[in-house]
């Protein structure tokens, strides 16, 4: 039985991460093409470009996510977000063409997670962004699932390494449903036991019973 320090939180794919997730919070310092939109008094050091006390609006620098989004405001211009490459158009094209071509975790190992935050921030191609977005999970879940189904006793790296870090989570989830199966099939499996999910649901329904 695998065993683990802590209990693994899945990250979180939307518009909010979920701290207890250590994927939510290394999603949260990818870095972002931006630029400002106001000077920021005595913080010239953080621009090792720079030898000015301050940084001057419209300069350009790579901010964390997680300050990036804290930065913004829609109705006073603080920072401005550029798209990463990846989900510029000429990328979306080759996504929408064929999405199982691409290196993603090359390309960005949070693709998913990151094209989710990126819709924080105002933009007219955040329609395309998510759709884009979504049509690349679901042009490349059949044949990420299919592998991880057809990996018996193999060596996965070769078939991992150009995943998304959420790609790779369903990949573990479909080698560890392939694992019991087979240990089934061979009279190998442990007793029967109820799902977590069912569990917690008891549980929630014996606390809702209680006065």
């Amino acid at each position: 039985m695998e065993t683990h320090s802590y209990l693994p939180v899945p990250p979180g794919v939307g518009m909010e991460e979920n701290f207890l997730s250590l994927d939510d919070i290394l999603l949260s310092h990818e870095r972002l093409p931006s630029r400002t939109e106001c000077t920021f008094p005595r913080l010239g050091f953080l621009e090792k470009s720079s030898d000015s006390r301050d940084i001057q609006e419209g300069t350009k620098m790579e901010m964390p996510l997680f300050l990036a989004k804290g930065l913004y405001e829609r109705k006073r211009r603080v920072v401005s977000v550029e798209l990463p490459k990846v989900y510029k158009e000429g990328w979306r094209t080759v996504f929408n063409a064929d999405p199982t071509v691409v290196d993603l975790h090359k390309m960005g190992p949070y693709y998913y997670g990151l094209g989710s935050q990126l819709l924080h921030f105002d933009s007219p191609e955040n329609p395309e962004i998510a759709q884009a977005v979504l049509q690349t999970f679901i042009g490349r879940f059949r044949r990420t699932m299919d592998s991880s189904q057809n990996a018996y006793n193999e060596d996965t790296s070769a078939l991992v390494e150009r995943l998304d870090y959420l790609e790779r989570a369903l990949f573990r989830a479909g080698q560890s449903g392939l694992n019991s199966f087979q240990n089934w099939e061979r009279g190998r499996a442990s007793t029967i036991t109820a799902s977590s999910l069912v569990l917690n649901y008891r549980k929630r329904k014996i606390t809702d019973l209680q006065p």
